[in-house]
């Protein structure tokens, strides 16, 4: 599996489908590794703006944001 995460500034509009290849991303193995390099690209003040597998998993800005705040109540465990 391939997951890339797209990152933005603060401010960012969401990304269009066409769009995609005019933003930055950074390809990971798995969705685990991607959802850490959210974190980090949030905690540089950057904004993780779209998480998109090959196997059809997508996560726009919100399910990001919700799915950051689920890792952090679990590791807060």
């Amino acid at each position: 599996m391939t997951y890339k995460v797209y990152t933005g500034l603060p401010g960012s509009p969401p990304i269009a489908p066409m769009e995609k290849d005019r933003w930055l991303y950074k390809e990971f193995g798995d969705l685990d590794q991607a959802l850490a390099w959210a974190e980090h690209a949030k905690l540089k003040g950057l904004v993780p703006l779209l998480i998109e597998g090959d196997d059809g998993t997508s996560l726009d800005k919100n399910g990001v944001a919700t799915a950051l705040a689920h890792r952090e109540r679990e590791s807060a465990r």
